[in-house]
């Protein structure tokens, strides 16, 4: 029997507010929505479900855990989510990796990136 992973959960105070901006970064539509907690459902077979959960403390420091998206054009990719609301923090290089480190609309980072050539 093995595990493997089926939804990342992210926190954040208003979950349907923030899965109108993850809905459209993703291209998925909500398959259960209520006040305390929305899911999306899986943008491809065999990709993660990712859940909007609401919780009462404000986010504090960097995410421990957060989302890498993955893009053959991460400028255009950036330039859009931006548009949608999302914040560009960072970008990053190193050998066979570029990324750019974004915040969604509640402060929650996350990455897009590509595999180099």
């Amino acid at each position: 029997m093995g595990v493997h992973i089926g939804m990342v959960t992210i926190d954040c105070a208003q979950p349907r507010a923030l899965a109108r901006f993850w809905s459209a970064a993703l291209d998925v539509a909500a398959v259960f929505e209520s006040d305390e907690f929305v899911l999306l459902g899986a943008a491809g077979d065999g990709e993660p479900e990712l859940g909007l959960q609401q919780v009462p403390e404000a986010k504090a420091g960097k995410n421990r855990v957060h989302v890498d998206l993955r893009t053959d054009d991460v400028p255009a990719e950036v330039d859009r989510l931006v548009s949608i609301g999302a914040s560009k923090l960072a970008e990053h290089t190193m050998p066979g990796l570029h990324w750019t480190v974004l915040a969604d609309p509640a402060g929650n980072e996350f990455c897009v990136g590509s595999h180099e050539a």
